[in-house]
């Protein structure tokens, strides 16, 4: 997944980021913190501080360390809470660390390391794009308006 926007919960006024999967079809909002929401904005937008920020120092301590950040991966939710992992290798081996998917964006968009979420997650929460879905069903129906009796042909 990648992630699309951020924006702001119109219910809770909680700050919400938007993955989109690769193929745009499909969305995953998940709500975050404040702070999360910045440090994602600030990682979209390629804009340096004087300081480095948390998620800056966790990117600066895994190079440091020669550890990669393989990827996260957001695979549970439980309570309307999403859990993530980092999936990170060092010395050849590979550790899952439990996060929060926001701190997870937030330090995968540091490292350009890819987003993923479960089949779980794919199947159960995310949201289908309704403007992708209907220009599909529109393309379909030429499709077949369109078809004549020769097209059957070998």
């Amino acid at each position: 997944m990648k992630v699309d926007k951020l924006g702001i919960d119109l219910l809770t006024h909680d700050p919400v980021v938007i993955l989109k999967d690769l193929e745009g079809r499909r969305y995953l909002p998940i709500l975050i913190g404040p702070f999360e929401a910045t440090a994602i904005a600030l990682a979209l937008e390629g804009t340096q501080v004087p300081r480095p920020l948390s998620h800056d120092l966790m990117r600066m301590m895994l190079e440091a360390l020669q550890a990669k950040l393989e990827q996260i991966v957001i695979h549970d939710i439980k309570d309307s809470t999403f859990f993530a992992k980092l999936v990170v290798r060092t010395n050849g081996e590979t550790q899952e660390i439990d996060a929060r998917p926001s701190d997870g964006i937030a330090l995968a968009l540091r490292m350009q390391a890819p987003i993923y979420v479960s089949d779980k997650i794919a199947l159960e929460e995310t949201v289908p794009d309704k403007k992708v879905e209907q220009e599909e069903q529109e393309r379909f129906k030429r499709f077949i308006e369109e078809l004549k009796p020769s097209d059957f042909k070998e």
